[in-house]
């Protein structure tokens, strides 16, 4: 075979990766239960979606709100079980990494990936917040691993046993597609694997690719046909978050951001040593077989993401799916060096040791900051935190508004100009907004704007609902215009919640009557 099949398993590798794994996973799971951190609007509209099961939602596919429905039903609706599934998620990631470096390389190997991915800084706050990356990165590892069980397997080309695994890799991809488009990085990158590698498409015969094929498209083809139904909402949503047109063409700024971001994301000793290896391979115009699948698998997403930042812009988090066979590959060529001789070796043994000790003390720093936030304000951190805070209090001043204003002359909705502060209405106002004889919550928006949230295309502020809103304003830019929508405007209260020492979020309320919708201009683009 191209890539060869593992040797007897060295139990004290499996031990002490799977202790770590468990290790890290009560850890997190307590910070979970300790953060005094509320969710972040993300979360909160993750949370909304998951009381409506669906094949598909406006700006994601349904992934998260389906693991967020299992979690909830199981524990209820507080923000540790919002946010549980990713904790076991990223842990069954990890698990998965250790047997897919131990079937390439062996059970140590195995053993260092599972520890550089549990470690990892992105990991690490993925776990504590729900977000899509988590469901993506655990299928995308069981895609991998089925993937290199084809190509380690013995038996006949057509046996029983390759037609279920190729089935599984179909599955594993299918459902990595429906927790992010992202997955499409991989599908790629296997795609390649399979035409620059004779051997790797040896492995292939019909009934193994029929049985792949079916599998994949039985969970996405229901979210095709929930997106073909909604005039391809999530698609486009996810287009438009990639817009060439958003800020200045071919930005050194864009692209220097994105890049020291990875640093962030994977770490800064494994981001090194996956670029000295890609180096170092170059030069020998060589790659073992095993590192030739994992390069394929996430050149793809770093090479799309990171064209992306210099055109445009890209979030740090993009190109995630790169890091699950990343990590493979940063312990394989770490053991590898460290096993050799010379200046080489000494290097693979101190960037061993950098690397576990750094990235112990960033991932116990993110759980510190996580149950204590004032440790993040004391190291000049607080901005990063400033989204997961005050909400409540935010909730609490608006639904007390809204109870006095319906109490005195009624109300016909409450209206607010912001998605983030509609999410987080909907999650911490909603023993309020439940009630059958609550105003109901509707976002405002300018005229001429399509809509860029679920909030607004489902629960836009319309005419008939505008005889005598709240309206609730958070962005200062769009104060004056949404009052410009109303034909009177009246009593106006600012409320303004402390986030910390430096932030402090302003709501303008004031009572609108007579609602006209697209009386203003269109919020200019910057």
């Amino acid at each position: 075979m191209a890539i060869p099949a593992p040797g007897d398993p060295d139990a004290t590798a499996r031990r002490a990766a799977l202790g770590l794994i468990l290790l890290a996973t009560l850890i997190r799971l307590g910070g979970l239960l300790a953060t005094p951190l509320e969710l972040y609007p993300d979360e909160a509209q993750y949370w909304v979606w998951s009381r409506h099961l669906a094949f598909g939602y406006f700006a994601k596919p349904p992934m998260v709100a389906w693991m967020i429905a299992l979690t909830t039903r199981l524990g209820g609706d507080s923000e540790p079980y919002v946010r549980a599934a990713a904790v076991f998620l990223n842990g069954g990631s990890a698990i998965t990494l250790f047997f897919l470096g131990r079937r390439l390389y062996g059970a140590w190997t195995g053993a260092l990936a599972s520890t550089l991915f549990v470690l990892m800084p992105g990991v690490a706050i993925s776990s504590l917040v729900i977000s899509t990356d988590a469901p993506l990165m655990f299928f995308a590892s069981l895609a991998l691993l089925a993937y290199v069980r084809l190509q380690t397997m013995s038996g006949g080309a057509t046996g029983r046993g390759r037609i279920i695994t190729a089935a599984g890799l179909g599955l594993a991809l299918g459902l990595a597609m429906l927790s992010k488009y992202a997955a499409l990085y991989l599908i790629v990158g296997l795609a390649a694997h399979l035409i620059i590698d004779r051997d790797a498409r040896r492995v292939w015969r019909w009934p193994a690719a029929v049985a792949a094929l079916v599998a994949f498209a039985l969970p996405v083809a229901p979210n095709l046909a929930w997106n073909a139904a909604h005039h391809f909402q999530t698609v486009v949503h996810t287009a438009a978050n990639a817009n060439l047109t958003h800020g200045k063409l071919f930005s050194f700024s864009e692209l220097g951001q994105f890049l020291g971001a990875q640093f962030g994301v994977f770490g800064p000793v494994p981001l090194l040593v996956l670029l000295a290896g890609l180096v170092i391979a170059a030069r020998a115009r060589v790659l073992e077989a095993a590192d030739k699948l994992l390069v394929c698998a996430m050149a793809p997403a770093l090479i799309v993401v990171t064209i992306l930042a210099f055109l445009s812009r890209a979030n740090a988090n993009w190109a995630a799916i790169a890091y699950v066979p990343g990590v493979v590959l940063a312990a394989a060529w770490l053991m590898r060096w460290r096993q050799g001789t010379g200046r080489l070796a000494l290097l693979a043994k101190g960037a061993l040791i950098a690397t576990l000790v750094i990235q112990a003390a960033i991932a116990g720093l993110v759980v510190a900051a996580t149950v204590s936030p004032r440790l993040a304000d004391k190291v000049g951190a607080a901005g990063s935190l400033k989204r997961m805070r005050g909400w409540r209090q935010t909730a609490e001043a608006v639904v007390n508004r809204a109870m006095i204003e319906q109490a005195v002359r009624g109300l016909s909705a409450v209206a607010v100009d912001d998605r983030l502060l509609f999410n987080s209405l909907r999650y911490y106002g909603r023993d309020y907004f439940d009630r059958p004889d609550a105003a109901p919550l509707r976002k405002w928006s300018s005229a001429g704007d399509p809509p860029i949230s679920q909030a607004e295309a489902e629960a836009g502020l319309t005419p008939a609902e505008g005889g005598r809103v709240l309206a609730v304003s958070m962005v200062e830019a769009k104060r004056p215009m949404i009052a410009a929508d109303f034909a009177r405007t009246a009593d106006t209260q600012i409320q303004r919640v402390f986030l910390d020492r430096n932030h402090v979020r302003r709501l303008d309320m004031f009572i609108g009557e007579g609602f006209r919708a697209a009386q203003t201009p269109p919020v200019p683009k910057r």
